[in-house]
């Protein structure tokens, strides 16, 4: 495992301690991908309800609150996959 998705995990579950209600993957171009449900957040490459892929240094900014998660969307430098609604839900956990 990198260092970068061990960093992006240890940040995760700071955000999200209780972990998410559906399972959501957040994959990091070129480092690799985490998971986040009900059991927590880890690293993995699991099947998701909705992914969310961005660079290393978008998704850096999405956990320090540098990038808007709706501006990172909008400006195409954060990609979705599956069920908006839960990728709201989490763009308002990472805030």
């Amino acid at each position: 495992m990198s260092v970068v998705i061990e960093k992006a995990v240890a940040a995760l579950a700071e955000k999200m301690p209780n972990g998410f209600s559906s399972t959501a993957k957040f994959v990091i171009k070129d480092e690799g991908s985490i998971i986040v449900d009900s059991d927590g957040v880890r690293a993995g490459d699991d099947e998701a309800d909705v992914t969310l892929t961005a660079s290393a240094e978008t998704f850096q900014g999405l956990l320090d609150g540098s990038v808007n998660p709706t501006a990172a969307f909008m400006m195409g430098k954060l990609k979705v996959d599956g069920a908006m609604g839960l990728a709201m839900q989490l763009g308002a956990a990472l805030s």
